[in-house]
């Protein structure tokens, strides 16, 4: 019975997916063809988006892929981390049921309101993937606080199988305390939030997952204030049903799409081709590389997981050293991310309220800058140790060139549909999307659409929601702290603290820093980009240049060890102590820590060919 749900959840998802790609290449071609697009097409590709992102999230809570922070994997093996892990799963699945409880509200209200979102379609029909999704979440995480019972010690199968049975038990009493803190509101109504938000915060420690401390802290805050937790789901709503959002998980399908195929071998071949001959070739090579599928896939780690297999190897039987070779393909994972078609571009813009196509244009010369010092880099251990090189052959440069054309082309396929009017940012996401699976399955055949597409999709679609479940919430906190008028006092005391507009740039740069140490990259740009844009206003800071500044600190942010999401999967997929991937990637970090300030106090970089293309 569970199996078969499974799979139902897993084919509505995957069907979600495809009417998001098909829908925006139907619109383009009608358009073309009769002059006016399809009714309500945009809204529907939205709620799909919503359905997606919370169905996807509660299959990645099934799965144990929610993101969190990494400081639980720091208690040592045993019952300690056994008793951790059912304590944040159950304060997790307390939060969440209380956001389902709120989603309950806003759907029974929007019910009452009758609002429609085209063809006669009611909009909470769109609006209950967030109970639904929540719901899951919550009995997921509870029925998981027992897991690591069940992994018990050879000998001890009876104590471990009551040890999970008492996680699970204290799992389902999280949610319980979530359904009283529903039904007596006055629990927590006008009174301190602080010791909701300790329990929360020491949660979060032990590795509670990050939707829960974000969501957690905004409905503790709100119900503190007497405010009801469905004003959170109203902002859920709200960021989720944005009419660029659909980009992101359609371009990240495309980078799936293309690391599940042989892409990287091709490009592999070209780049080493053309640029191994210089000393560090293949060094340069993985940074470009590298560079070519983060920037589809949005430091989801993709790229680590689809291309280091095949890096690691080469660099080493090379001649490069261990530790070099780790720290690069560490470090490289997130570089990309100011190149389009960047997920974390496309996201500043709707919080940033920018159009996107800036952020692609701004983030083009300082995105070749951060990969270019990295190569350089891979240039200097070339010299020193007398790595291997690859003569340059004319012969085998073209070969390899007309062989990975197709995938050469793609970013080409992004700029001209999006830049010449042809399409919108969504409509090019989805037709990156359907192009990366027509040059996988049908040009190449190394995707199988029956036997590996459905699989693709829904790796995929983990992926998405675990990002977007954090997004949701995010927003929630993010209207409680302008609620609270936050972004406005900040500016009033930054202005009375700091008069130089280098020096606030400065200390920008450490704050961000600091954010990307605590926060993963997509929950940061919700809740810190309202609370830096009026800074940025209030100093004169271009706002695109402000965006790629964000950004390019929080490109660090995958390399640091609390949330750094590059760290751990470099751990995982290389198999190496954490401490030690931290240690090989410190040189590189150090390099994009100056590329970053090279950036920040040279403007023209990010401005200089916006005002060429504006002209």
């Amino acid at each position: 019975m569970i199996a078969l749900f499974s799979a139902l959840e897993d084919g509505i998802a995957a069907l979600a997916l495809a009417a998001m790609v098909a829908l925006p290449l139907a619109e383009i071609v009608i358009r073309r063809l009769f002059g006016v697009g399809i009714p309500g097409s945009g809204p529907f590709v939205q709620h799909l988006t919503l359905w997606i992102g919370f169905l996807g999230a509660a299959i990645a809570a099934r799965e144990g892929k929610l993101l969190s922070l990494a400081t639980g994997t720091f208690i040592p093996p045993g019952r300690v981390r056994e008793a951790a892990t059912t304590f944040a799963s159950a304060v997790a699945a307390c939060m969440a049921t209380i956001l389902a409880w709120g989603a309950v509200q806003l759907v029974l209200s929007e019910r009452e309101a009758g609002a429609i979102i085209a063809a006669g379609v009611p909009a909470w029909v769109g609006q209950l993937a967030l109970p639904i999704g929540f719901a899951l979440i919550a009995l997921r995480l509870a029925w998981k606080a027992g897991g690591a019972g069940r992994t018990g010690r050879a000998g001890r199968a009876g104590e471990a199988g009551w040890a999970g049975w008492a996680g699970r038990g204290f799992g389902f009493l999280g949610i319980a305390v979530g359904l009283a803190l529903i039904r007596y509101p006055g629990l927590l109504e006008h009174r301190p939030a602080w010791p909701g938000l300790l329990v929360v915060f020491v949660a979060a420690a032990l590795g509670a997952p990050i939707f829960a401390i974000l969501g957690g802290a905004a409905v503790l805050l709100f119900m503190s204030d007497g405010v009801t937790p469905a004003t959170v789901l109203i902002e859920t709503y709200s960021l989720s049903v944005s009419p660029t959002l659909p980009a992101i998980p359609l371009f990240t399908l495309a980078g799936f799409i293309l690391a599940e195929g042989h892409a990287s071998a091709r490009l592999l071949r070209v780049f080493r081709a053309w640029f191994g001959w210089i000393p560090g070739g293949t060094a340069v090579v993985c940074a470009i590389l590298c560079t070519f599928f983060t920037a589809f896939t949005g430091g989801s780690g993709v790229t680590i997981l689809a291309v280091g297999g095949v890096l690691f190897p080469a660099l080493l039987k090379e001649g490069y050293r261990d530790q070099f070779s780790l720290g690069l393909l560490t470090t490289s994972g997130s570089l990309g991310l100011l190149l389009p078609p960047s997920l974390p571009l496309i996201l500043y813009a709707v919080v940033a309220q920018i159009p996107i196509e800036d952020l692609f244009i701004g983030g083009l010369l300082p995105g070749i800058l951060l990969t270019a010092m990295i190569a350089a880099w891979g240039v200097r251990e070339g010299m020193l140790f007398a790595t291997a090189r690859h003569p340059f052959r004319r012969n085998e440069a073209l070969a390899s060139l007309w062989a990975a054309k197709w995938e050469l082309a793609t970013p080409v396929v992004v700029i001209i549909s999006m830049f010449s009017g042809l399409a919108t940012a969504v409509e090019a996401a989805a037709l990156t999307a359907c192009y990366a699976l027509l040059i996988q399955a049908v040009v190449h055949r190394d995707l199988s659409i029956r036997r590996d597409l459905i699989r693709v999709f829904i790796e995929c679609v983990v992926v998405i929601g675990g990002v977007l479940v954090i997004l949701g919430v995010a927003v929630g906190l993010t209207n409680y702290l302008v609620g609270v008028q936050l972004p406005a006092k900040l500016v009033s005391w930054v202005q009375a603290h700091i008069e130089s507009k280098i020096a606030f740039l400065l200390a920008l740069n450490v704050f961000l820093l600091m954010v990307g140490w605590l926060m993963e990259i997509f929950a940061a740009i919700v809740v810190v980009v309202p609370l830096i844009v009026p800074l940025g206003t209030a100093f004169g800071i271009n706002p695109v240049h402000l965006g790629i500044i964000f950004v390019a600190n929080l490109e660090l942010g995958f390399l640091t060890p609390l949330v750094g999401i590059n760290i751990f999967l470099a751990s995982y997929r290389f198999k190496r102590p954490v401490l030690e991937v931290c240690r090989a990637a410190l040189p590189f970090m150090a390099i994009l820590a100056i590329g970053v300030l090279v950036i920040t106090y040279v403007p023209w970089l990010t401005t200089g060919l916006l005002e060429i293309w504006n002209r």
